[in-house]
């Protein structure tokens, strides 16, 4: 299946299959329309590359935010089981639905905050599993 230009109605597309050794999928650039889908999905969890989204005004296209929309499909199973580190990634896609988070993101202050949170988390998780 051919991947159209991102226009308004991409979040009408279904998702790309889960991947199979025997998958015939066109690959973009030696990559299936999977593989890139997941690699944008995890780059998300990084607010500072939201932040340089917004500073270039993705978040603002129509098409763009259609696209945020249309990946949605990461939280549900079987797709959710492919994220490596699903909490900051879904809940940035999950921010990144509504019009106000995509307008504030553009603040130094809240991407700095929300890199902290996200260390902060990241040490919690990490003196749980030692004990």
């Amino acid at each position: 299946m051919a991947s159209e230009p991102m226009s308004i109605e991409s979040s009408a597309q279904d998702p790309p299959p889960v991947p199979d050794v025997t998958s015939q999928e066109p690959k973009y650039g030696g990559h299936t329309r999977f593989e890139l889908e997941l690699e944008f999905v995890q780059a998300l969890g990084n607010p500072e590359y939201v932040n340089y989204l917004a500073s270039r005004k993705f978040l603002q296209n129509p098409a763009f935010v259609a696209y945020l929309d249309y990946l949605q499909y990461w939280t549900r199973p079987p797709y959710l089981q492919y994220i490596t580190y699903p909490t900051s990634c879904l809940k940035m896609l999950e921010l990144l639905q509504v019009e106000r988070f995509r307008k504030d993101i553009l603040s130094p202050n809240l991407t700095h905050a929300l890199v902290t949170e996200g260390m902060k988390a990241a040490v919690e998780w990490h003196r749980e599993s030692l004990s």
